[in-house]
């Protein structure tokens, strides 16, 4: 009887002892506790500690990128995925204080497993929480036209830099690897009208450019017109000018001659007028002598009475 005893007692220790054995995956390391005080990293592989509660140990993954979704999560449906919207978490209030729906993805990994696995619990609330407070500060400081489109990918930059100062500062053994907006589009709700003012925006645009083409087709032609006035009243100016400098040149020249013989520079000035009348003149004018008078007579009016 007692030589059943002592094999039972051998046979339970065994497998007391047995349980001391365990394998650690290809993308993990084991944390070696004893005496529930962290003592050692263990690599992958199988190996053995003494049993519980002497010797005990915690697996961590450290390679595998984990994700975090905020805004949405993903549903496995049979062989396709399909998302369902959060709006508590997506929607998010920009500085110009309007409304916008953004959905985010935060990849991380573990760069410390023995903070990661004795200064925190639920890392995975940590880091949505973290990121959606981190990243509604982000959108809150620009404007909705600034969110939606080139500041998408700044703003994620900006997350993923901030997000890991601050899980740094908690000791949590997190590493960052990305953080991208995966859409960012304005709440159901207001897309009607988002889309109006963006219509109306648009127009704004197209009929500003339309105007600037009309102004670079149009102030060139006037400047030219403009130009060329100046050019033709310049010239009209210095004609003017020349023949007034030239009248009063030759007026000063008759004035002097005026002065040596008045009599005769009188008879030949009149000359020269009846010249320059009868010059201009289209019809015969026959001219009658009345005392110092002299009259004028044109054929064509005496034909015109002599007709009636």
């Amino acid at each position: 009887m007692r030589k059943y005893v002592w094999i039972v007692v051998f046979i339970v220790l065994g497998i007391y002892f047995l349980t001391g054995v365990y394998q650690v995956g290809p993308s993990e390391v084991a944390l070696l506790k004893t005496f529930g005080r962290f003592t050692s990293v263990v690599p992958s592989g199988i190996h053995y500690h003494l049993p519980y509660p002497i010797q005990s140990h915690v697996t961590v993954d450290v390679t595998t990128v984990r994700k975090i979704e905020i805004g949405f999560r993903s549903i496995q449906r049979g062989e396709r995925i399909s998302y369902q919207s959060v709006p508590q978490e997506a929607i998010m209030i920009t500085g110009d204080n309007n409304l916008v729906s953004v959905e985010a993805v935060v990849q991380y990994r573990v760069k410390d497993p023995v903070a990661f696995a004795f200064n925190i619990t639920e890392a995975d609330s940590i880091v949505r929480f973290t990121t959606e407070s981190v990243l509604r500060e982000k959108v809150a400081m620009r404007s909705i036209d600034d969110v939606l489109t080139t500041g998408r990918d700044e703003i994620g930059f900006e997350t993923a830099r901030m997000l890991q100062q601050i899980l740094d500062s908690y000791n949590c053994g997190v590493k960052v690897e990305n953080v991208y907006l995966q859409e960012v589009v304005p709440p159901d709700p207001v897309v009607d009208a988002f889309d109006d003012v963006n219509n109306a925006r648009q127009d704004k645009e197209r009929l500003i450019n339309e105007a600037r083409k009309y102004a670079n087709d149009v102030v060139p032609k006037a400047q030219g017109q403009a130009q060329e006035i100046l050019r033709q009243a310049e010239a009209y100016a210095q004609e003017v000018y020349l023949k007034a400098l030239g009248e009063a040149k030759r007026f000063e020249e008759v004035l002097e001659e005026y002065s040596k013989a008045p009599d005769i520079t009188r008879k030949r000035m009149l000359l020269d007028a009846l010249q320059s009348l009868l010059e201009k003149s289209e019809n015969k004018v026959f001219f009658v002598g009345n005392g110092d008078s002299l009259n004028i007579l044109n054929i064509s009016d005496l034909l015109k009475g002599m007709g009636k």
